[in-house]
């Protein structure tokens, strides 16, 4: 530690670390634009200023780096004399438009003029005028406001992993811009609205909405992806016009992804359900709320009367809040029912019965940040997990070793030590190479059932597991993550056994990426078939084993014994969140009586009987227990709209007509309590552990085109795909058929072509692309998107022709 004094006070500051940082331990603001925590120092914009006691001239806060004994001024004649003259050259060229200026009001330049500006100035040429830049749909340019302070470039840079942004030119022709021709794409791309001391970069689609002190700021927390992001969610007028980043180092630290930052579009959406609405006779009429219930309940109840409750399946979503999915699950097993689920993605569920907790991170996601070496497996990683990618991408700068296992070669924009691209039935055995290699190099005699295993897959001892498996046992801590794609796989569970042994022996700690805001909270809430001592379902008397989300919905069992007769969806569109969207509108159509609880009417009249409208995040109350199990309450920021309401209120009417006991909640916070007693520790529920797990694993020759099925990023959730802006960037693009050179060889197809895709009784056309990058006789297909819903299975055999 180094002692210096700042503006007479003493503080004592870790060596190597600079005047600004002294600074702020003191509470003492200096003036800044180019300076920010979270990027490199620049030292460019010259307006932190100081007098140094001894030093020549006036010195750079942000870049000095503290001396024992050294002295500071930072509100002296000579510090202010320079920060005032600093100012004056700033404001030389700046068009001075505050009136129309998006950023007015909460513009750092706007702050510090009043402050160290003058009243006039000296310089009476022209100024300067720069070209505004095309930077796409989402972030809106008057670079002519721009200050060059580059903190857009660094973020681009350090913190995004791409250079988007830089700077060409020099002295007053200096300007930022874009490489010829190109948007910002970047996942991570709203940042540099917050990033800008200025009103050069602003947000696009709240561009001319409001103005600042016209909003209200509320604290939310974002549904879109495992980590639950901290929200400030500004309002106007009883509607949500932009949405920030809510600091919490622990979380999502200062960034958000545009994801989180733009989809509050969609909360708005002309798809908007206001009223409940009925079928009668093949015709849709809008009614009261009485009306909608009571029909609900009657049908529920002659359905129990004519076939059992067994014939009722209720599936909710991760993305809703846990006392929603609590009251779900309540709701059917009062009935009589246990056939529920919200993981509708996916396929392999032999593991359920073997769990011994709740799947989560297995560290926390501040963790990440400490890591020296960790795999990743099956993973679209830059777009599911946009934050948690980059907390990766900072720790391989600092020394960490990133290796993968997955069906798809995307560019992480980091460096990869290992990588292992296999096709999806090939993933199984590349993790037991791994594990086979691990045991040789640690020197364990593997167990027979281990041995067994190793010898039914054929596995050797390949270069790349060799490296993956001595990077995670010599660099420690290391941890092991499942993606989506891992959890979509129709070997899930085997993939999962053996990455908890890999972690076993290498030391490693392993966990699963959440898909959603909710995905521990949503198991903890009983929102699954097998009330487990994990769950609060072990709470009620009906607890035997329903039927899963793959055979409610028809993936996994052909028997009319165990088809459903009725369904109650929440938060969910089948068409989209299913791993075979095919079978499971099929399934539900099939069905004689489907109520819908959704924010959206979407193509839920196709197949609904009744919709009663739900509110989003935004309109009501509740709970998200994260990814690495933390409870993060919140509270509505606006009303609902139209007759829209909120779930768990829409939950506990229906169980009173269907006359079930304990219903009498009158606030969510009641239900908070009874899910969450006095005492209540999630970590005692959070296990990623298989017990007595069957390791017969065997690899299925695959016949035709493996299909390799990912959700894209702003297809995630109801609330996404109807984000306007959002679905005009690069990622919303419609899906294309990607194969590497040889499969359109065989094919006789070039990239451009338009060829015909088959899986099962779907049929839709694509245009083929080139992906060199992706495993033999593989396709990769998106899912979740109009074009290709009418496809099957995520990870099943296609078939494709030449048009």
């Amino acid at each position: 530690m180094v002692n210096i004094e700042i503006d007479g006070k003493q503080v004592s500051v870790s060596k190597g670390n600079t005047i600004m940082d002294g600074a702020k331990q003191l509470g003492i603001y200096i003036p800044h634009f180019c300076y920010h925590k979270k990027l490199s120092i620049a030292a460019n914009c010259r307006m932190c200023l100081v007098q140094v006691e001894k030093a020549p001239k006036p010195l750079p806060a942000c870049a000095t780096p503290v001396m024992d004994g050294m002295k500071v001024y930072t509100h002296s004649q000579q510090a202010v004399t320079a920060q005032k003259g600093v100012m004056e050259f700033l404001l030389i060229n700046h068009p001075l438009d505050c009136p129309i200026c998006d950023q007015g009001g909460e513009c750092q330049l706007q702050d510090l003029a009043v402050g160290y500006g003058s009243s006039g100035s000296r310089y009476s040429e022209a100024k300067r005028v720069v070209v505004n830049k095309n930077l796409g749909p989402l972030i809106s340019t008057d670079m002519t406001r721009c200050i060059h302070c580059t903190r857009c470039v660094r973020f681009g840079q350090e913190i995004a992993g791409i250079m988007e942004l830089g700077m060409a030119g020099r002295g007053e022709h200096a300007e930022i811009l874009a490489f010829v021709g190109k948007t910002v794409d970047s996942e991570l791309s709203g940042n540099v609205i917050d990033l800008c001391p200025v009103g050069a970069l602003v947000s696009k689609p709240f561009r001319y909405s409001a103005r600042t002190w016209e909003l209200s700021r509320r604290k939310s927390i974002s549904p879109h992806c495992g980590l639950g992001s901290n929200l400030v969610v500004q309002v106007k007028q009883n509607r949500v016009m932009r949405v920030l980043p809510r600091d919490n180092e622990e979380i999502n630290e200062c960034w958000l992804s545009d994801k989180d930052r733009f989809s509050y579009e969609g909360l708005n959406s002309e798809d908007r359900l206001i009223r409940p609405m009925i079928k009668r006779n093949g015709e849709w009429f809008e009614c009261d709320w009485k009306e909608a219930l009571e029909f609900t309940a009657n049908a529920l109840q002659a359905i129990k009367n004519q076939y059992g409750a067994n014939k009722i399946a209720a599936l909710g979503s991760a993305y809703s809040t846990t006392e929603e999915l609590y009251l779900l699950q309540k709701l059917l097993r009062g009935f009589g029912s246990s056939n529920i689920d919200h993981r509708l993605r996916q396929s392999d569920f032999s593991a359920d019965k073997k769990m011994q907790g709740i799947p989560w991170l297995g560290t926390s996601i501040a963790d990440i940040s400490q890591l020296k070496s960790a795999l990743i497996i099956g993973s679209t990683l830059r777009k599911d997990h946009p934050l948690i990618a980059q907390r990766l991408r900072q720790s391989v700068k600092n020394g960490m070793k990133l290796s993968i296992v997955n069906p798809v070669d995307d560019d992480l924009l980091v460096n990869i030590a290992n990588k292992t691209i296999v096709a999806p039935s090939l993933m199984v055995k590349a993790l037991a190479e791994i594990l086979k290699v691990a045991t040789e190099i640690k020197g364990i005699e593997p167990t027979e059932e281990l041995q067994r295993t190793i010898n039914s897959l054929g596995v050797s001892s390949t270069t790349s597991a060799f490296a993956i498996a001595t990077s995670l046992i010599e660099s420690v801590p290391a941890a092991i993550y499942l993606g989506n794609i891992a959890q979509h796989h129709p070997d899930y569970a085997k993939l999962n056994w053996l990455a908890g042994l890999i972690a076993k022996i290498t030391g490693a700690s392993y966990g699963v990426l959440g898909e959603a805001a909710n995905s521990v909270g949503a198991y903890l809430a009983g929102a699954i078939p097998v009330a487990a001592e994990f769950s609060v379902a072990e709470k009620f008397d009906h607890v035997e084993y329903g039927l899963n989300a793959a055979q409610i919905l028809g993936f996994e069992n052909d028997s009319a014994d165990e088809k459903c007769s009725a369904f109650i969806l929440m938060n969910v569109e089948p068409e989209y969140d299913s791993y075979n969207s095919q079978q499971a509108i099929e399934t539900i159509k099939a069905g004689e009586f489907v109520v819908s609880l959704g924010a959206y009417q979407g193509n839920a009249k196709d197949y609904a009987d009744v919709l009663l409208p739900i509110t989003p995040f935004t309109e009501t109350s509740g709970t998200y227990v994260n990814t690495e199990g933390r409870m993060q309450s919140f509270n509505g920021v606006v009303s609902p709209l139209g007759e829209a309401r909120p779930t768990w209120k829409v939950l506990r009417v229906l169980a009173n007509l269907l006359a079930l006991e304990k219903f009498e909640y009158e606030t969510v916070e009641q239900i908070r309590a009874e899910i969450f007693p006095e005492g209540f520790e999630i970590s005692r529920y959070l296990n990623n552990s298989l017990e007595n797990f069957d390791a017969a694993i065997s690899i299925l020759e695959k016949e035709g085109m493996e299909r390799i099925g990912e959700v894209p990023i702003y297809q995630a959730d109801p609330i996404v795909r109807r984000a306007e802006s959002l679905q005009a960037t690069h990622d919303a693009e419609p899906p294309k058929a990607w194969m590497a050179a040889e499969v359109l060889e065989n094919l006789g197809v070039i990239s451009g072509d338009k060829v015909k895709v088959k899986q099962g009784e779907g049929l839709v056309q694509l245009e083929a692309a080139l992906d060199e990058k992706l495993p033999p006789n593989c396709v990769r297909i998106a899912c979740a998107h109009p074009q290709t819903v009418a496809l099957g299975a995520l990870f099943g055999e296609v078939r494709i022709e030449k048009l």
